[in-house]
């Protein structure tokens, strides 16, 4: 099942791209980030309140706070410099770029949560690299 979560995801950060190319045209990235977040925070807290999901707070931890506040300023930051590159570059070659997170994202679970780093990893990652590189060049 999780893999269908991870397409949708997928697919949903490809209209990202699309959309946020055509919303950002002529406005401040910062603005259009701002813009942005305030749906995502309207939405998300829509379906936690849907859930009853909110109960649950009370049982976070202080590591459960300090992490998910740094996922927070990461993702924040990601999307600012995202809608600068995406004001800035074609779609064709932004998103390939921001989807080195990947291979990023196994050599720091490597490095900081212990994972195995396998042959098929390995090979993924360098793919996803050689890949990202054909497309911007």
């Amino acid at each position: 099942m999780w893999w269908i979560y991870a397409l949708l995801s997928a697919l949903f950060a490809a209209l990202t791209a699309i959309f946020a190319k055509i919303g950002i045209k002529g406005v401040d990235t910062n603005l259009a980030t701002a813009i942005r977040t305030v749906v995502i925070l309207i939405i998300a807290w829509a379906i936690v309140l849907y859930k009853g999901a909110e109960h649950g707070m009370g049982n976070l931890t202080k590591i459960n706070w300090v992490f998910l506040v740094l996922s927070g300023c990461a993702t924040g930051l990601s999307w600012i410099f995202y809608f600068k590159a995406l004001q800035l570059g074609k779609v064709s070659q932004v998103a390939p770029v921001d989807k080195l997170s990947v291979a990023i994202a196994i050599m720091l679970s490597v490095i900081f949560l212990g994972e195995p780093l396998t042959l098929k990893s390995s090979v993924g990652a360098v793919l996803i690299i050689a890949g990202t590189l054909v497309l911007i060049f």
